[in-house]
């Protein structure tokens, strides 16, 4: 696949992203959200992939939020069409695991895409920040809300309101990102994480995130029905009498993802 703005690449069964324009820090404008949108989907259509990593390219932005430009331009039914919120809805309903590693600045919509990963690994000179409000308007693809549900309603404000950017060792104190790590180990420390996520069955995997995302957005008993219809889907599976049975024998177990 050839962008402009963009790089896609496979590692095995990992597919990357890598937003390619550093000489803006990796900026979003539309362009470049409908080409990641189109790499996102030809990786979920190819059944090698099971994990898909988004960063940036260069060494000071993973991505550095929406050309300004193009917002100065935007009209009210823009707020509903643009397609970022779209695409990272997308990104968080995603059957495959999606991982941000964040290598820089992830500012604005930069942020918002790291929220809709599943998981976030930072270098230790990776800052957050959604700084929105300084132009009159809010985060509004999915950072009001997927910030709030991630560290609080408290801190979401603070971060909101204010537009203060966050370190890399503040984002995890709060539990923004799950590890921060050298920038040079950066996409080691990715490919260990996603490694480990590969080993698992792949059908279980797929249902503990459906379990995980559905049950946070409702009562308690009714995400504990969700977790238990999983289950019973997965006591059907071949894979969990491969799981089972290469534990009892002390070996490794050969998933099929059925």
């Amino acid at each position: 696949m050839s962008f402009d703005n963009i790089l896609v690449e496979k590692l095995g069964s990992i597919g990357v992203i890598k937003i390619n324009r550093p000489s803006v820090r990796n900026a979003l404008d539309q362009d470049t959200i409908t080409e990641m949108e189109e790499g996102f989907e030809a990786l979920e259509r190819d059944d090698s992939i099971g994990v898909i990593v988004f960063t940036g390219t260069g060494d000071k932005a993973f991505a550095a939020g929406a050309d300004i430009k193009q917002v100065r331009g935007y009209q009210p039914m823009d707020a509903i069409s643009f397609g970022m919120s779209r695409f990272y809805q997308k990104v968080e309903s995603s059957p495959k695991v999606t991982i941000a590693a964040v290598n820089g600045y992830a500012l604005g919509g930069g942020s918002e895409l790291a929220l809709s990963c599943d998981i976030r690994i930072a270098s230790e000179n990776a800052k957050f920040g959604l700084p929105e409000l300084n132009l009159a308007v809010i985060p509004a693809a999915g950072g009001t809300q997927r910030l709030t549900r991630l560290i609080g309603k408290s801190r979401a404000l603070d971060i909101i309101l204010t537009g203060d950017m966050i370190t890399a060792a503040e984002a995890k104190e709060i539990g923004l990102v799950s590890a921060v790590v050298p920038a040079e180990e950066l996409c080691r420390a990715v490919e260990e994480k996603a490694g480990k996520i590969l080993a698992k069955g792949p059908l279980a995997v797929r249902l503990a995130k459906l379990a995980v995302h559905s049950g946070a957005e409702t009562d308690i008993q009714t995400g504990i029905l969700i977790e238990q219809l999983a289950q019973a889907v997965l006591y059907s599976s071949i894979d969990k009498e491969e799981g089972t049975l290469a534990f009892l024998e002390k070996r490794q177990a050969l998933f099929i993802g059925k």
